[in-house]
C-alpha cells in the first residue's frame, strides 16, 4: 500500500536535511530515545496490569552493518500496529510540521536544530544522514507486523511485515554525504555522549576485556586471558537517581570518576540534589580544586532530561559562578530538544537555576556550621568561587557573607565580623573608620608588613584574582575600608590624630622636593614629603590604592574599561621622610655632586626594594654602590 505524507505546505525532508545539517549528530540521540521510550511504556503497562506477558531481555541493540551502509536501533518495547504507524509516523501534520515550518523561518540553525523534537519530530531527525529509513514493528497486543518505508520524498510504502519479535527496529540507509556514521568509532562517541545514563540497557557490537583465568601461572597467580562480552553503553542507574542514605562518600568519588576520568583531582565536597516541588530535580554536583583563574570551564556540567544528555553547554542557563563546579543536572521539566537560546528563556529552567544556587549555599553553610575544621582547610580551593558567586549574586552574598573566612599572616581565619572585633581600636583612624590592611605578595612586601607587625597591626592576605573586587563590594556592603600594605606609609596607612614634627622649615622641605625631583623620572613617580619618625626608611615607595585597583580590577575578564584603565602606566609615589637623619644630612651637604649622589642612592634603594630599578638605572645604581664602598 502507498501513502502520502501529510503535510500541508512544503515538504519536510529539504528542510530538515539542508537546514538541521550542522547539528546531524543528534539523530541517534533521538532514535535511541524513542526506543527507550517504548521500552518505558511497556514497564509501565506491566506495572498496571494490563501486560500480563513476560518482558524478557529489554536490551537496546544498536547494530552497524557496513556492507549494507545501514545502521540500526531496535528495542523490545511497546511496538506499534498499522494504524499507529500512520497516526504518529506518517501523519506528521499530527506532529506539528506546519508549525515547524512556520516557525522556522527567520531561525538560525541552531534555533532550528532545536524545534527537532520539540514538535515530535525525532524521528525525522533520522532522515538527515540517510537516504531511506525502514520501520519493522510487532506490537505488543499481537496485532499483524508492519512494515514501512520512505526515501525522503513525500510517498510512503506500508504492508505487512514479517518482524518477529515484540518492538520496533529502526533501519536507516546512511546517505554518502554521511558516511562517517557508518565508522564504528563515530557511533561508538556519540553513544557514549547522548546515552551513557539512559535507564534502558544499550548493547552495541562486542568489545574485549582482560579477566582471571582457571589457569596459574609460575607463581601461583591467576593467568590474564582476554574474553570478548557484549558491550553495553550505559550505566542505567547512575548515581543521581539513587537515594543519598544509600550511598557512602566513596560511592560519589568514584561517580566522579566515572564523569571526568582525565581529572586526577578529587573533588572537595558534593552536593545530591533531590526536588519534587515545585519542580522535578535531580543531580550531583561537585565542588573541585578550582585553579586561581575565574574563566568558567564550559563542558564540565551536564544536563540531562529523564536520563538523556541535553547538552554540556550550560552557560546562561546555571549562573556563571556555579559553572565553576562540576557534575550532572536531570530535570523532566528542561525541554529536551531545545536550542540554548531557548532554554535560558524558559521559565522552569530560571526557577531550577535559582534553586540550584540556593541549595549549593545551603550546603556550604551546613558543612561550615557542622564541619568548620574541614570548611578552613578546604577553604582556600573554595574561596574563588565564592568571592565570584558573592560579586555576580546578591542572594548568594547574602547567605555566604556569614561563613566567608579571610586569612592572616598567621593562618587563622576569621570571618569579616570576628575580624572586625579582633583589629578594633588598634585599626580605627582618626575618622573612626575601620582599616583592614591586606599584602598580595608578602615575600615582595616584607619591610611594609614588619613596619605594621611593630605598630602592632594584623595583616590579611588577599592575593586572588577577584580580591580586589571583592574589598571593593566589601567596602559598599560592610562598612570597612580596606588598604594594602604598601600604599602609603605605615604613619600614614591609618592616619591617626597625633601629628609628627618636622624637623625641616618649610623652605628646606621646598628645596628637598625640588632637589628629588631633579634625579627622578616623574612621569612615573611622583615625589611627597612627609614628617615621619625618625626610624621610618629615608625614601620609600608606595601606590595610591585607588587607582592600582581600579586598574588592576579592569585588566581582570577583558573588561572593556581595561583600555581606560589597563592602559596606564603603573604609577608610584617616593616618600621622602623629612625626619630621617640621612635625609637631613643630604639636605646641608655643600658638594652638589655628592648630595646628588646620596640622594640617588636613597632614592634607587627605595626603587630596587620594589624591584622596579632596572636597564641602565640599575647598572649606574651598582656602579655607583661600588663607588660608595671604595670611599
Amino acid at each position: 500500500m502507498k501513502g502520502q505524507i501529510q503535510v500541508k505546505t512544503e515538504n519536510i525532508f529539504p528542510i530538515i536535511k539542508k537546514f538541521l545539517y550542522s547539528d546531524h549528530e543528534i539523530f541517534l540521540r533521538e532514535i535511541v530515545s524513542n526506543a527507550v521510550d517504548a521500552t518505558m511504556k511497556l514497564r509501565t503497562l506491566a506495572s498496571l496490569g494490563q501486560y500480563d506477558k513476560a518482558i524478557g531481555d529489554e536490551t537496546i541493540d544498536v547494530v552497524l552493518d557496513k556492507k549494507k551502509q545501514t545502521l540500526s536501533v531496535i528495542d523490545r518495547g511497546i511496538g506499534m500496529t498499522k494504524e499507529e504507524v500512520e497516526k504518529y509516523i506518517t501523519n506528521i501534520a499530527l506532529s506539528g510540521a506546519e508549525e515547524f515550518i512556520e516557525k522556522f523561518k527567520g531561525k538560525n540553525k541552531e534555533e532550528a536544530a532545536g524545534l527537532i523534537g520539540h514538535f515530535g519530530l525525532g524521528f525525522f531527525s533520522s532522515f538527515m544522514v540517510s537516504d531511506k529509513v525502514e520501520i519493522d514493528t510487532l506490537s505488543y497486543n499481537g496485532d499483524k507486523a508492519v512494515h514501512w518505508l520512505c526515501d525522503g520524498s513525500e510517498e510512503y510504502d506500508i504492508e505487512d511485515g514479517t518482524w518477529n519479535k515484540r518492538g520496533t527496529k529502526i533501519t536507516m540507509h546512511i546517505s554518502k554525504e554521511n558516511k562517517e556514521f557508518l565508522e564504528e568509532d563515530k557511533i561508538l562517541d556519540l553513544l557514549k555522549k547522548y546515552c551513557r545514563f539512559m535507564p534502558v540497557a544499550i548493547r552495541f557490537g562486542k568489545e574485549k576485556i582482560w579477566v582471571d583465568s582457571e589457569k596459574k601461572d609460575k607463581e601461583g597467580k591467576p593467568e590474564r586471558v582476554q574474553k570478548e562480552q557484549d558491550r553495553i553503553i550505559n550505566n542505567t542507574k547512575p548515581l543521581w537517581k539513587q537515594k543519598p542514605a544509600d550511598l557512602k562518600e566513596e560511592d560519589y568519588k568514584a561517580f566522579y570518576r566515572e564523569l571526568y576520568p582525565m581529572n586526577f583531582d578529587e573533588p572537595l565536597f558534593h552536593i545530591h540534589l533531590n526536588v519534587d516541588y515545585p519542580f522535578n530535580l535531580t543531580g550531583i554536583l561537585f565542588f573541585p580544586k578550582i585553579q586561581k583563574n575565574i574563566e568558567p570551564v564550559r563542558d564540565k556540567i551536564q544536563l540531562y532530561c529523564n536520563q538523556v544528555f541535553v547538552t554540556d553547554s550550560v552557560e546562561g542557563i546555571v549562573p556563571d559562578y556555579m559553572m565553576l563546579l562540576r557534575g550532572v543536572i536531570d530535570s523532566p521539566d528542561i525541554p529536551l530538544n531545545v536550542s540554548r537560546s531557548y532554554l535560558q528563556s524558559d521559565g522552569n529552567v530560571k526557577k531550577i537555576s535559582s534553586h540550584i544556587a540556593k541549595k549549593v549555599a545551603d550546603k556550604l553553610e551546613e558543612i561550615s556550621k557542622n564541619n568548620h575544621d574541614e570548611f578552613k582547610q578546604k577553604f582556600e580551593d573554595l574561596r574563588i568561587f565564592l568571592e565570584y558567586g558573592m560579586l555576580s549574586d546578591d542572594k548568594f552574598y547574602e547567605k555566604m557573607e556569614k561563613i566567608f573566612l579571610f586569612r592572616n599572616l598567621d593562618d587563622q581565619y576569621f570571618t569579616l565580623e570576628d575580624y572586625k572585633k579582633k583589629i578594633e581600636p588598634l585599626q580605627t583612624d582618626k575618622d573612626k573608620r575601620l582599616v583592614v590592611l591586606y599584602a598580595s605578595q608578602p615575600q615582595e612586601q616584607y619591610s611594609y608588613i614588619q613596619a605594621a607587625k611593630d605598630k602592632g597591626y594584623d595583616i590579611l592576605i588577599m592575593d586572588g584574582i577577584l580580591d580586589n573586587h571583592f574589598i571593593n563590594m566589601l567596602e559598599q556592603k560592610a562598612n570597612v575600608h580596606f588598604s594594602r600594605i604598601d600604599s602609603d606609609v605605615i604613619d600614614k596607612l591609618i592616619p591617626k590624630d597625633e601629628v609628627i614634627p618636622s624637623k625641616l622649615s618649610t623652605e628646606q622641605t621646598d628645596k628637598l622636593k625640588a632637589l628629588v625631583e631633579a634625579i627622578v623620572d616623574t612621569k612615573t613617580l611622583s615625589v611627597q614629603t612627609e614628617s615621619l619618625e625618625e626610624t621610618a626608611k629615608p625614601m620609600t615607595i608606595t601606590q595610591n590604592e585607588y587607582m592600582r585597583r581600579m586598574k588592576q580590577m579592569y585588566e581582570v575578564g577583558n573588561s572593556p574599561m581595561a583600555g581606560l584603565y589597563g592602559n596606564m602606566p603603573d604609577s608610584y609615589n617616593l616618600v621622602v621622610n623629612c625626619n630621617h637623619p640621612l635625609i637631613v644630612k643630604a639636605l646641608d651637604m655643600t658638594d652638589a655632586e655628592a648630595q646628588s649622589n646620596v640622594l640617588s642612592q636613597l632614592k634607587d634603594l627605595a626603587m630596587l626594594s620594589q624591584g622596579l630599578l632596572k636597564g641602565k638605572a640599575l647598572d649606574d645604581f651598582i656602579e655607583r654602590s661600588v663607588s660608595i664602598i671604595k670611599e
